[in-house]
């Protein structure tokens, strides 16, 4: 244990002294996939690198923070998925006047959105904020050490994708002075009661991204829908008199139980951790229209 401790102790000190020194080198990632529910590729930094990460995000989360607009609901303090569909639902609840007129949702979702980051726009942002050579020298090169865009795996990428987007953030609803707006990472949603109206700003809102920010718009998930017809977003389907748990949600929630059910028959993981699973799928479940999902889940 002490040895251990003299390990960590040298191994801080001299991470230390490579930042003074500016001979800080970042390390190689480590590659691999998940599925959550999508394929994902990550690459997670060696345990110095993610020190390095963290510090940086703790200088800059604070300065950032503060100029993001507040329906920017992605890897915040204080905001997160739930927060965002239960803004969403009274945008749609606003605009349709509680349900008694017709009110469309236009959904989209970045192309690739991190691997596509420009990481010079990216630093150039940044530089408008960050004035510190020693900040901007360390941002440099944790950006620098992913070949193209920004990891998933990364404290700081989260950070990095927030910066990115409060650009559109901010033309959105300064610029074309939209005031019905959410974003979460790199999906965003617009109500409106015009459907023409929403027609008529994709096109803006592509020129802006390209030109801009150099990122494009997934041509197959522009989505444009009236309240009524359910409007998809972060899990769940918002409809005017009830919210419910999207179909794949369910179905994916539903196979993840029965694998740890038969794990916890089979004496390969605890009951405290089946039970502590189970419940983080009733606080899902706490946030929509649930009661048949419920009864399911105790026949189980």
């Amino acid at each position: 244990m002490q040895q251990f401790e003299y390990n960590l102790e040298d191994n801080i000190w001299q991470l230390h002294q490579e930042l003074k020194n500016k001979i800080y080198q970042h390390s190689n990632y480590i590659s691999f996939y998940i599925t959550d529910p999508k394929l994902r590729h990550i690459h997670k930094a060696e345990v110095k690198d993610r020190i390095v990460h963290h510090a940086l995000f703790r200088i800059l989360y604070p300065i950032f923070d503060k100029s993001f607009i507040f329906n920017s609901y992605s890897c915040r303090i204080n905001k997160g998925t739930h927060k965002a569909v239960k803004r969403l639902k009274i945008f749609l609840q606003k605009i349709s006047k509680n349900n008694n007129r017709i009110a469309y949702a236009l959904k989209c979702d970045i192309s690739k959105f991190f691997n596509s980051v420009d990481q010079e726009i990216l630093l150039s942002i940044i530089q408008r904020k960050i004035k510190d050579k020693n900040v901007i020298w360390l941002m440099k090169r944790i950006i620098k050490s992913y070949n193209k865009g920004i990891p998933l795996g990364n404290v700081t990428s989260q950070l990095f994708a927030n910066i990115y987007l409060n650009e559109l953030d901010q033309f959105i609803k300064h610029k074309l002075k939209i005031k019905y707006y959410i974003r979460y990472t790199d999906d965003f949603i617009i109500v409106h009661e015009d459907k023409q109206y929403l027609e008529n700003i994709i096109p803006i809102i592509k020129d802006f991204l390209q030109k801009n920010l150099k990122l494009n718009l997934h041509p197959h998930k522009i989505i444009l829908r009236k309240y009524i017809q359910g409007i998809d977003f972060l899990g769940y389907v918002l409809l005017p008199y009830y919210t419910i748990l999207r179909t794949k949600t369910k179905k994916r929630m539903f196979r993840k139980i029965k694998e740890n059910k038969l794990k916890l028959n089979q004496k390969l993981i605890f009951r405290d951790s089946f039970e502590q699973f189970l419940q983080s799928y009733y606080g899902i479940l706490k946030h929509c229209n649930s009661e048949k999902i419920k009864l399911e889940l105790k026949n189980i």
